[in-house]
């Protein structure tokens, strides 16, 4: 099984920003995969979904940003040994928006999401895809920035990239995250 955290900060307040590109992600799969319904576990929006014969936990932390390692942890402790592999879908202001990037693990570059992750798994090693929202302009604090929605121009873009993430996410899926990254990096 594949355990999919996309990360998010719960309540319509958050809806369509910056900072909650990885809840939009896990809708598009949900809608892309074969998906059973949602339900509430490990304070969390969960769904079972099969991709290709892969058993798939798709899941959406309903605690703040930096408090979703205790959702992800809570969804490991459980699962345990029927996980093979965690992806965790994140924004990224190092990554120029209209990039979309898949890797290996690697270090938190500030993003509470991910270092609340490590924190409450022990470090524990996870796949990212990592959606390029851009650097914040000017002065602006990047906490301030990811908050923000999109701006007109690039919403034209969201729903094209969002369908490219589920692309991408399907090939990790049934060939692996060297093919996926060679393909799409």
């Amino acid at each position: 099984m594949i355990l999919i955290v996309g990360l998010g900060n719960p309540g319509r307040d958050y809806r369509g920003t910056r900072h909650n590109i990885g809840f939009a992600i896990i809708d598009e799969l949900v809608s892309v995969f074969d998906s059973g319904n949602e339900y509430t576990k490990f304070n969390s929006v969960a769904v079972n979904a099969n991709c290709s014969g892969t058993d798939i936990v798709l899941l959406k932390p309903r605690l703040f940003m930096n408090n979703s390692g205790s959702a992800v942890s809570a969804a490991i402790k459980f699962y345990e040994e029927d996980i093979s592999k965690i992806l965790i879908i994140h924004d990224d202001i190092d990554i120029e928006f209209g990039q979309v990037k898949i890797k290996r693990s690697g270090g938190t570059a500030g993003h509470r999401g991910l270092q609340s992750i490590k924190e409450k798994t022990g470090g524990i090693d996870f796949d990212r895809l990592r959606f390029g929202v851009d650097r914040p302009p000017g002065r602006m604090e990047a906490a301030d920035y990811v908050l923000r929605k999109f701006r007109k121009n690039e919403i034209k873009e969201l729903e094209f990239l969002i369908k490219r993430s589920a692309d991408i996410i399907t090939d990790y899926i049934e060939n692996g995250l060297e093919y996926a990254a060679n393909k799409y990096n």
